[in-house]
């Protein structure tokens, strides 16, 4: 019994079941996780608006509007007369603050690094979104599969129904082998109520990432053979790593803007007074300069404070990439020993139990054997196709984590 033949006709009446069910494929299901995730465009609003924010960065302060009375006496005969005395005047002025060009260099410096930040934090989640939906979809595939299976088994097992009565009617088989196969039938009916429930979960899980209701997993399983090397090469420029590069370089870019507190800033206005006309109107033009001369109390502390941020968020960084290789080698471990306990099944125990069905049944139709006990060896066969299918999936599953997170089809 090949569980694959029932697999499309099984997928099939699943869709007519259902008449809100859609067929998926995986690829479908990536592309889709991409473009329908509030999560994905909440992060791509964030890039946006740190970009926005950046064009700003570096431009001058906006300038300042003074006005008031200067010189004004308040006490003596001309007290509270603006026309009275020559210092005395109604004044308007504009003031422009200039930041040292090094301080708004740093300030550009530290709105980009904002953004490839932002940037980096996306491509996390959209690892994360794929990692997700990619394994949802082989869920929903090998659940649809064993309940195929499962399906077939049962419409098989059924069929000895007719055969076990006219047998125990006729006295040549004992009533207890009609319980034999209600026993098998109630276990395949029982792990086919356990795959429904995975089913169902993976059909939500599927719908998580895709506005789909019901779906169907239609195509091909992805590969379970991996490119281990070209794995192990993409690793330095994994998500992971990338959002600690963005944090380390926040965090020198921190450096630069504590280090141009050092240097003066500059200032410029320019006031007009109106005064008595005896005396006309006066213009005034001031500058000024920001006096950076306590250094080891103010600007100094500060820029010891961003040079340990941002040998913080090294050392973190190294350690991410640690703990990244460990994960990696970790998962390619679970990856291999999945991929070797399917096979084995499949090369190995799958062709003991078939023999095992043949010569059952042969011995069966040869008077040898009792019904029972061809009955027992179908049941034992389709419960190994069901194992064998969740070994399979395991090694799916181990790979496409692996490709999404390591390498192909990454962000």
């Amino acid at each position: 019994m090949d569980w694959r033949t029932g697999l499309v006709p099984f997928s099939a009446l699943l869709a007519a079941q259902t008449a809100q069910a859609q067929s998926v494929g995986y690829e479908e299901t990536l592309a889709a996780a991409r473009i329908e995730q509030p999560l994905l465009q909440a992060g791509a609003l964030r890039v946006q608006g740190r970009r926005e924010a950046a064009e700003a960065a570096d431009q001058l302060p906006d300038p300042r509007v003074r006005a008031g009375i200067m010189n004004l006496p308040v006490t003596g005969p001309s007290a509270f007369e603006i026309d009275r005395q020559l210092p005395t005047q109604i004044a308007i002025g504009v003031e422009q603050e200039f930041p040292n060009l090094a301080r708004r260099r740093a300030r550009f410096g530290v709105a980009s690094s904002e953004v490839r930040l932002a940037q980096a934090r996306l491509g996390m989640a959209e690892r994360n979104v794929l990692v997700g939906a990619g394994t949802a979809w082989v869920n929903l595939y090998y659940a649809q599969a064993r309940l195929d299976l499962a399906s077939t088994a049962l419409d098989e097992l059924r069929t000895f129904i007719p055969v076990a009565n006219s047998a125990v009617a006729s006295g040549s088989a004992r009533p207890a082998e009609s319980l034999a196969i209600r026993r098998e039938l109630l276990t395949i009916e029982d792990a086919m109520t356990t795959i429904e429930a995975e089913r169902e979960t993976a059909q939500a899980q599927v719908s998580r990432y895709m506005p789909v209701e019901e779906p169907v997993a239609l195509g091909a399983a992805p590969s379970a053979v991996l490119d281990e090397e070209q794995l192990r090469f993409e690793l330095h420029s994994n998500p992971e790593l990338l959002l600690a590069d963005a944090e380390r370089r926040r965090a020198e870019a921190g450096i630069e803007l504590a280090r141009a507190e050092k240097r003066p800033d500059f200032g410029v206005s320019v006031t007009y007074g109106r005064r008595n006309p005896d005396f006309g109107d006066a213009v005034s033009v001031m500058g000024s300069v920001s006096l950076p001369i306590f250094t080891d109390r103010r600007q100094n502390p500060r820029i010891a404070a961003a040079e340990s941020e941002a040998a913080a968020a090294s050392a973190e960084r190294e350690d991410r990439r640690r703990a990244l290789v460990a994960s990696f080698e970790a998962d390619l471990a679970t990856w291999r020993s999945s991929v070797r306990q399917w096979r084995c099944a499949r090369d190995e125990l799958l062709p003991l139990a078939r023999d095992r069905t043949n010569l059952e049944t042969a011995s069966f139709a040869a008077g040898r054997a009792d019904l029972v006990d061809v009955i027992a060896a179908k049941s034992a066969l389709a419960l190994l196709e069901l194992e064998i299918l969740d070994r399979e999936q395991a090694a799916v599953e181990a790979a496409v984590m692996l490709r999404l997170t390591y390498g192909e089809n990454r962000p």
